[in-house]
């Protein structure tokens, strides 16, 4: 036990004159020597000795249990009540979506695991869902909605419209955000109509870190079992104006999570990179990527230059979304069409081993974290039926290869592309001026338009 304590302080005149102040005790007590002389390059003698945690010999693998179909009901909660249980438990809860997969969350003590379980299974399955509840749900999401339209950055909105281009505003392509129009349609048959058809157990994966396997089992049998686009990026927030941009999304069609090229389509996207004119940090941070070194760095009205991959159960979309001032879109569309061709073109050994060292990094780091591990768990037990542990995809980012990259890429750059764009756009070059710059070897656009890309 750490016991602290007031001493006084009393002067000492040294040989030279000087007073010094020493604490009464310096000497040290039970024998030992006073702090001030202790060694620091020697074990400390009356410590206890640490004891250090040993690596696991046991294997990590991930257990999986497929439970029958079914519905049992059981008495719903309120809002009051489901509060109430997270407080208690001290814990949080979240409930996310994306264009395939809805995940509710809960972090919580172990002990809390049968409260927590009994919670979600009635939020999603068994859900009262009030009419005030709808209500304050519908200005939630206006809200979300007017916000989304004065929001500075648009990449939500852009990533949005590229889905919609590449996949014809059908599967993939449906909005992902609530058109204001239908705010007011969704109503309570809907929602429950909804429920019925997409909240099955057969569509469910119950995920689980840092619990018992056998536990989580039975807790899942007792619980779950039975038989407009407006232009704001000018809007000015105070006395500093935004500044005025056009952005534009360019997307090829990529691969799905389950083939085989999934994996050299990541360490592409990382070699790619990129980010905004304002980013910091090493090369940890992407200063080395191709839209850092070749586009950021190079041309000084570049605003933002980013790639992104988005991989689905069936499908991908690989694109790369950029920004600058409108009288320079332009010169945008080539230094994009450019960077496009260039993936299937020569490369470095020194710059694919730093993606695939920055991919194999960032996959280590992020399944650091409990929610993410979770979370990775239940989106591979979804898609696949079981879970590959991270040695599985280290493995596979090693034997990338320089040729791997140019032949997936050459594949995206064959695919029919898609675009999207925000802003002013009078200088927006046309859609098969893009598709032929994409298929030129140098992505270079038809020459009877001239861009400079100095000025």
């Amino acid at each position: 036990m750490l016991k602290l304590s007031c001493r006084s302080l009393v002067p000492r005149r040294c040989v030279t004159g000087v007073v010094r102040f020493f604490t009464v005790g310096e000497t040290g007590t039970g024998g030992a020597p006073p702090i001030t002389k202790v060694s620091l390059s020697k074990p400390v003698s009356w410590l206890p000795q640490p004891v250090y945690a040993t690596a696991s010999t046991t294997p990590s693998a991930t257990k999986v249990t497929t439970l029958e179909n079914g519905l049992r009901s059981t008495k719903n909660l309120s809002r009051e009540q489901i509060m109430t249980t997270f407080e208690k438990l001290g814990g949080i809860c979240d409930c996310q979506s994306s264009r395939d997969t809805f995940i509710y969350a809960a972090s919580v003590e172990s002990k809390g695991m049968i409260d927590a379980l009994e919670v979600l299974s009635e939020v999603i399955l068994r859900p009262q869902l009030l009419q005030e509840e709808i209500t304050d749900a519908r200005m939630a999401v206006t809200f979300d909605l007017e916000d989304l339209q004065l929001r500075p950055e648009k990449d939500t909105l852009l990533m949005e419209m590229i889905h919609a281009a590449a996949f014809r505003d059908n599967t993939l392509g449906l909005p992902k955000i609530c058109p204001p129009e239908n705010v007011m349609k969704i109503d309570r048959p809907t929602l429950f109509s909804y429920l019925k058809h997409h909240h099955t157990p057969s569509r469910l994966v119950l995920a689980g870190v840092g619990v018992d396997h056998d536990a989580l089992v039975e807790c899942a049998q007792n619980f779950i079992l039975l038989k407009e686009e407006a232009d704001l990026s000018d809007v000015s927030l105070g006395p500093n104006p935004l500044p005025e941009l056009a952005h534009l999304v360019i997307g090829l069609e990529s691969v799905s999570h389950q083939h085989d090229d999934f994996v050299t389509s990541c360490v592409l996207n990382m070699m790619m990179g990129g980010g905004g004119s304002f980013s910091a940090g090493g090369p940890g941070k992407g200063m080395y990527t191709r839209l850092y070194t070749n586009v950021l760095n190079r041309y000084h009205w570049m605003h933002n230059a980013t790639a992104y991959n988005h991989a689905y159960c069936d499908s991908g979309l690989f694109c790369i979304h950029a920004s600058a001032h409108p009288s320079h879109l332009g010169e945008l569309t080539q230094v994009l069409t450019r960077e496009f061709a260039a993936m299937a073109g020569q490369m470095s050994r020194e710059e694919l081993e730093r993606a695939k060292i920055q991919l194999q990094s960032m996959l280590l780091m992020n399944l650091e974290s409990r929610p993410v591990v979770f979370e990775d768990i239940g989106r591979q037990v979804l898609a696949t039926g079981k879970r590959l542990q991270p040695q599985h995809f280290m493995e596979l980012i090693k034997k990338v290869s320089a040729d791997d990259i140019v032949r997936v890429a050459g594949q995206m750059l064959r695919s029919k592309p898609a675009v999207a764009a925000l802003g002013t756009l009078s200088r927006l070059t046309t859609l098969p001026d893009i598709e032929g710059a994409l298929l030129h070897r140098n992505g270079q656009l038809p020459s009877r338009k001239k861009f400079t890309l100095f000025r």
